[in-house]
């Protein structure tokens, strides 16, 4: 009787090594890549954080829109005329004491 020497698989050894490789290659990239779950939780956070400035930035456009109808030709508040005109150019009523 002869003795049968097997040889190593070497071959299945290589093709599981890269099957690994692979694996683990895409499963970083799934978790960590430009377009992983990290990348897309930071996109979340971005957004709320845009919409919450959005919002801000549509509150004062609104208020800005307010004051510009109110000083209007077709719409004047005197109150608000009064206000803009002690602010902005620094008159007074003949009828008021200013401490300075």
């Amino acid at each position: 009787m002869t003795t049968r020497r097997t040889r190593p698989a070497f071959g299945v050894l290589i093709f599981f090594a890269v099957c690994v490789t692979l694996a683990g290659y895409f499963t970083f990239a799934a978790v960590q890549g430009d377009y992983g779950v990290f990348r897309r939780a930071e996109i979340a956070v971005e957004a709320a954080e845009l919409r919450r400035e959005l919002a801000g930035l549509e509150a004062e456009v609104a208020r800005m829109e307010n004051l510009t109808r109110r000083l209007s030709d077709d719409y004047l508040d005197l109150d608000l005329l009064d206000q803009q005109a002690r602010d902005v150019l620094g008159l007074t009523r003949s009828d008021e004491i200013v401490v300075r």
